[in-house]
């Protein structure tokens, strides 16, 4: 899945502004500007359209757990590239403080049925005999689910 479409995604769940977004961004690429970022979040129709990077997007997941989680008190280890959707799962995991049954929740809210061993080979190290990979239908229907989940209580 393209790092684009997450991004888009989650300022739709977190209703965050560009300047917000911006914000997030800047730790990670200090000169990113208001038109480079739209052009991020710009559709791939569009003449504007620039793909995101990995390390962008890593950053940018890093500062929402930080963000949302606060400081660890532990260094967090580096991220392996490129950047795979299993490791983008396990960060909005962390970054929304998401265990098994909150997950199968989400994934249950938008009819996308899965179970407890798939879900937890998901998180499994690249290698494991019990691991596979995150497609991008279950990215997007995980993504539509939290978002589902969270615009709710945005509006309450």
């Amino acid at each position: 899945m393209l790092n684009n479409d997450v991004l888009r995604s989650l300022r739709y769940t977190l209703d965050l502004s560009d300047n917000a977004l911006l914000d997030m961004l800047h730790g990670v690429e200090p000169d990113l500007d208001i038109a480079t970022l739209r052009s991020y979040l710009a559709s791939e129709d569009d003449e504007s359209f620039v793909y995101m990077n990995d390390e962008l997007m890593v950053g940018f997941l890093d500062n929402l757990i930080l963000e949302r989680r606060g400081p660890s008190p532990q260094p967090a280890p580096p991220t392996e590239l490129p950047l795979t959707n299993n490791t983008i799962l396990k960060k909005l995991r962390v970054a929304f403080t998401l265990h098994e049954a909150d997950l199968l929740d989400i994934l249950d809210s938008v009819d996308f049925e899965i179970s407890k061993p798939e879900l937890s080979a998901l998180f499994r190290k690249a290698g494991h005999t019990n691991y596979r990979e995150c497609g991008d239908q279950l990215m997007r229907q995980f993504l539509k689910g939290l978002t589902l989940r969270f615009r709710l209580h945005l509006n309450e």
